[in-house]
């Protein structure tokens, strides 16, 4: 069996931290998003076929397997979930498993998946329970069988929604023959599989909680994060150089040519990245995961947080639920506030729009190439556009867009 990975999208919900990156490469757990499932299927399937568009090269670049061969297409003009998945037909002539590639699956959920789709002849769609099912297709299933698909119904009758994940035989692609355009002017996926269920049947596998992930806004990379670091999703080493007078606590990854330095305080989990620059002098809480050739200095207190490649945090500065992208640096003494004090949820403005996360703590959601100068401070819920300057105690607040400075 083959996999069929959709991964040519511009991921444009995950913005600023796309605005430069391919979304399967931004990094949970010390991995490109992508490189997780990848990894569960290394020597699972006979094959792995990635469709690619937007930065393809950069995709083919960072992602790797050992024991599956890895096939890349390029996919054209982006016109929907089934017009993608039609890109397949002329590589695959049996069942195949497709996945979304900004779907993180647990290794357990993903192999008693293929399991249940090897044992039937039919089609299979993956289904996960959420607390939210109205920001989803939701799913109407009877004993094992789906019999609808609701796309973002305002009372959804069922808290099971499409998890991104399927097994197909080869009837898809009669289905997606007979699929219309949808209002949006796109081949919608959902549309094929109704055309399966009137015509045969589609079989509904639902995955077990917690076993599911999609990332979809900026801040799930964070939930994300923290499960995939506490569930044994990557395994613990420690390489490079570790100083005396360093305090290793918990689950510690730590990667080759990284420095951590005298007086360093680590609570895991913690994933620390190649070549790393860690110290001294300095707290890493739980959950928190560093890109390689970063530098977190003296005096500095990171927790919960991502860091991406080549961002410096350097002196005296505090940075709580956040997600930094690559190549920013933190002047000295920048502060993140990652709660509110009337402890609510925090509220972002994200694309203009003005959206709950769910979340008590949220700090700052940061892109590529994002410079702050001394004493700067920034408040909860804050998205800062790629390129953007932050001067000298400034504050910074709300929305702000690429390129942007603030005084």
């Amino acid at each position: 069996m083959k996999a069929f990975i959709l991964a040519a999208g511009r991921g444009t919900r995950m913005t600023p931290l796309t605005a430069k990156t391919p979304k399967p490469l931004l990094p949970v757990a010390g991995k490109p998003i992508l490189q997780h499932t990848i990894d569960m299927l290394d020597g699972k399937v006979d094959e792995i076929i990635i469709l690619v568009g937007w930065q393809a090269k950069r995709i083919k670049d960072n992602l790797n397997s050992e024991k599956t061969d890895i096939k890349y297409i390029r996919q054209g003009e982006l016109l929907g979930t089934a017009d993608a998945i039609n890109n397949a037909r002329n590589y695959i002539d049996g069942d195949f498993l497709c996945m979304n590639g900004d779907v993180i699956v647990s290794k357990d959920s993903l192999y008693k998946f293929l399991d249940y789709f090897k044992e039937g002849d039919s089609c299979v769609m993956g289904l996960a329970e959420v607390n939210n099912p109205s920001s989803f297709g939701v799913v109407i299933r009877e004993d094992e069988l789906v019999k609808d698909i609701i796309e973002k119904p305002e009372e959804p009758s069922s808290n099971l929604i499409n998890a991104g994940i399927y097994g197909f035989t080869q009837e898809i692609f009669d289905a997606i023959d007979e699929t219309e355009k949808s209002p949006r002017g796109e081949f919608e996926v959902t549309d094929s599989l109704k055309i399966i269920m009137d015509e045969t049947e589609l079989r509904g596998f639902s995955i077990e909680k917690d076993g599911w992930f999609e990332l979809s806004r900026p801040w799930d990379l964070l939930s994300t994060n923290k499960y995939l670091l506490a569930n044994g999703f990557i395994e613990e080493k420690r390489e490079g150089k570790i100083e005396d007078g360093v305090h290793l606590e918990g689950f510690v990854r730590i990667e080759n040519g990284a420095h951590i330095k005298q007086g360093t305080y680590i609570k895991g989990p913690v994933h620390i990245g190649e070549n790393a620059d860690i110290g001294p002098n300095c707290l890493i809480r739980a959950h928190t995961c560093i890109g390689k050739n970063c530098k977190v200095g003296n005096a500095v207190e990171v927790k919960n947080s991502i860091i991406m490649e080549n961002t410096n945090v350097p002196h005296h500065n505090y940075v709580g639920d956040s997600v930094l992208g690559r190549d920013c640096n933190l002047g000295s003494g920048t502060k993140v506030a990652n709660l509110r004090l009337d402890e609510k949820n925090i509220i972002v403005t994200h694309r203009g729009e003005k959206i709950d996360t769910g979340r008590r703590k949220l700090g700052v959601i940061m892109g590529d190439d994002v410079k702050t100068g001394i004493n700067s401070m920034i408040d909860t819920g804050t998205i800062i556009g790629e390129g953007s300057f932050i001067g000298p105690g400034a504050l910074a607040k709300g929305e702000i867009g690429p390129n942007s400075r603030i005084q």
